[in-house]
């Protein structure tokens, strides 16, 4: 009777020790149930930097647009090259009593990460992209606003063009928003005719911005590790973004005066740091 009762006590020890949410192992211990399912993950982004924003043109392009300035380009300032980033140029070229031709270039680079509260870089880009070429065509004062899509540039691109009437002169705007997976690029390029000088062709502004634009997208992609084009397969990123979709450097702001320093950028298609 007493080896009886000590062996009851023993097998309920081990039922009391294993506990309802135990189970047994051949070995004779005891593991935990699997825990819930991990938090859910976005696709991670396709591209991981950004190229030097003052050498993403040729210089060929640069003597074409700005062909007083091609060497004088200025990087903005950033706290974080590798998400953000930009460079401008200016040229006047002054005709002594027939005026002067000017011209502003302004290239501004900005990359998304996926992040599991903001949601995949891509879809981030987007939404940026799309508020870009709204505030390019919501420019205070401007004249004869148009948008058009830019094909065979990145994922998706719209060039906006407008007039804008200034004490200087008449100013022909081209802005250029171009998104390749997720990084989104925003081109403005200006001209205009002063002190007598003939107002520049919009047609050949668009022309050589889309041109250039061109050039930067490619440079994105090949800062990534792939030739021209914009396709995907570069290793994805894993860290988490540290910037809302309203990040952006912005781009200078000033209109052309009768000193060759003269800069200009009537567009609003800027962002605010996050």
């Amino acid at each position: 009777m007493l080896i009886t009762a000590a062996c009851s006590s023993d097998s309920g020890d081990s039922q009391d020790k294993g506990g309802a949410g135990a189970q047994q192992t051949p070995s004779g211990t005891t593991s935990k149930q699997p825990s819930a399912s991990a938090s859910p993950t976005v696709q991670a982004a396709a591209y991981r930097k950004l190229p030097e924003p003052c050498h993403v043109l040729a210089k060929n392009t640069l003597s074409d647009l700005v062909p007083k300035g091609a060497s004088s380009g200025k990087e903005g300032t950033s706290d974080d090259t590798a998400t953000r980033s930009s460079c401008s140029w200016s040229s006047l070229d002054n005709n002594g009593v027939k005026g002067s031709q000017f011209r502003w270039l302004n290239v501004s680079l900005l990359r998304f990460d996926s992040d599991a509260d903001r949601g995949a870089a891509d879809k981030q880009a987007h939404a940026y992209f799309t508020q870009q070429v709204g505030d390019a065509q919501s420019v205070s004062g401007a004249k004869n606003t148009k948008a058009q899509p830019v094909a065979g540039t990145g994922t998706e691109a719209t060039l906006v063009r407008y007039d804008l009437k200034k004490k200087e002169g008449a100013f022909k705007q081209q802005t250029i928003v171009a998104r390749v997976e997720n990084v989104v690029v925003t081109l403005d390029y200006n001209g205009a005719g002063l002190a007598g000088e003939k107002t520049p062709s919009s047609d050949d502004l668009s022309k050589a911005a889309q041109k250039a634009v061109k050039e930067v997208v490619a440079a994105v992609t090949a800062a990534n590790g792939q030739g021209s084009g914009g396709s995907s397969s570069t290793k994805p990123s894993t860290s988490p973004s540290k910037q809302g979709s309203k990040t952006a450097s912005k781009s200078p702001s000033a209109a052309a005066s009768k000193s060759a320093s003269a800069e200009a950028s009537p567009s609003k298609s800027a962002a605010k740091k996050s």
